[in-house]
């Protein structure tokens, strides 16, 4: 059977199945993406959220070659990839996304992504996918400080500590606040903090935090990574509590690394999935979210110390290793969380972005 024949007949045999359940369409689905034979993915670092593995099981259980583009990029870097690639069938056009949550409604808008509803969609909260189905939410973490404690002997526990002398060249973020939702995530953290938690004066009051910041010489205009905490350039990166966690896992004690979720300006964030609209491998873009948020793919990004979307539903399942829970943070360090809303998250990436050159006048790189 050729290929087009093949493609065909997968298609037809979804829609046939649709209302039989996700074991049918699942039948029907790995057909189609065998056809294809491939999968681009963008942005997701194999250390982050425990995508490393979940990846390679993917790989090992339905035999698709996995193409990783550009690991370290940010949300803004993936849309501008599809916007990019439009017509481009080769591997660089992403197939699937993996980006903040304000970034889904503005893909959707922009008509770069395409619906697609996976078996699992009822046990997705409401609050986090777009009722169509071009993007759900996948799984969230907190905003954490990651320490070098062997060079950082005192470890700040609140944003406003990161002001003290004490930490002259020493705070980095993660990204770059113009496009990353990691570091834009991270300016309203500390604005959160410093407003008292009123949200409409988080991203103003979070850009002046990081220009006075800058202005006291503890701002390393670097993009945080593992290998810059262990070297001492940047001795205190803002990232979210699943990266830093699993840099920790990585870095074996060499250095010492703590991590802490801050006393104030908790901030959760929600990483959202969605199917680029001119995907080249449209079927195996499909099958990944399957995977990713049936009970197997939700415990692999539990393995990565990420709160999986599913996480109440499976857990009221008893679906989650035992291991994998023991070895979160405890759990009073999540209760001040906020869930920034949709509108908030816009508004804040809308003043951060644009405003962050010429409020703070730092470069990240």
């Amino acid at each position: 059977m050729s290929r087009y024949a093949l493609h065909s007949l997968a298609i037809a045999t979804l829609a046939v199945c649709s209302a039989q359940g996700a074991l049918a369409q699942s039948d029907a689905l790995v057909a189609a993406a065998k056809a294809e034979g491939q999968l681009t993915v963008i942005a997701l670092a194999r250390s982050w959220c425990g995508y490393g593995p979940i990846i390679d099981a993917f790989k090992a259980k339905y035999g698709i070659k996995v193409n990783e583009l550009n690991p370290d990029a940010g949300s803004g870097d993936e849309v501008e990839a599809i916007k990019a690639n439009k017509d481009n069938k080769g591997p660089q056009a992403p197939d699937t996304i993996d980006v903040g949550l304000s970034f889904g409604p503005s893909a959707k808008a922009a008509g770069l992504i395409q619906p697609y509803k996976v078996s699992t969609w009822a046990s997705i909260p409401d609050s986090a996918k777009d009722p169509e189905g071009f993007w759900y939410g996948d799984y969230y973490g907190v905003l954490s400080f990651q320490v070098n404690a062997d060079l950082v002997t005192k470890v700040p526990q609140d944003w406003a500590d990161l002001l003290k002398p004490e930490y002259k060249n020493a705070v980095a973020l993660a990204g770059d606040p113009r496009a990353s939702n990691q570091a834009i995530q991270g300016v309203y953290a500390a604005g959160l903090s410093g407003a008292a938690g009123d949200a409409s004066k988080a991203a103003a009051t979070g850009l002046k935090f990081f220009a006075d910041l800058n202005k006291a010489g503890n701002f390393v205009p670097v993009i945080g990574k593992a290998a810059s905490l262990a070297q001492g350039t940047t001795p205190i990166i803002i990232s979210w509590d699943y990266n830093a966690l699993a840099d920790r896992d990585k870095l074996k004690g060499n250095p010492k690394v703590e991590v802490v979720v801050p006393k104030s300006g908790v901030v959760a964030g929600v990483y959202v999935q969605a199917i680029s609209a001119y995907a080249p491998h449209p079927n195996a873009a499909k099958l990944w979210l399957e995977y990713l948020y049936s009970d197997e793919g939700q415990q692999g990004l539990l393995n990565g110390y990420c709160h999986p979307i599913r996480f109440n539903d499976l857990v009221a399942k008893n679906k989650f290793t035992k291991a994998s829970l023991d070895k979160l943070p405890p759990a009073a360090a999540y209760a001040k969380a906020a869930f920034p809303t949709l509108d908030q998250q816009g508004a804040a990436k809308e003043v951060i972005t644009k405003q962050w050159d010429a409020v703070v006048g730092a470069t990240v790189k």
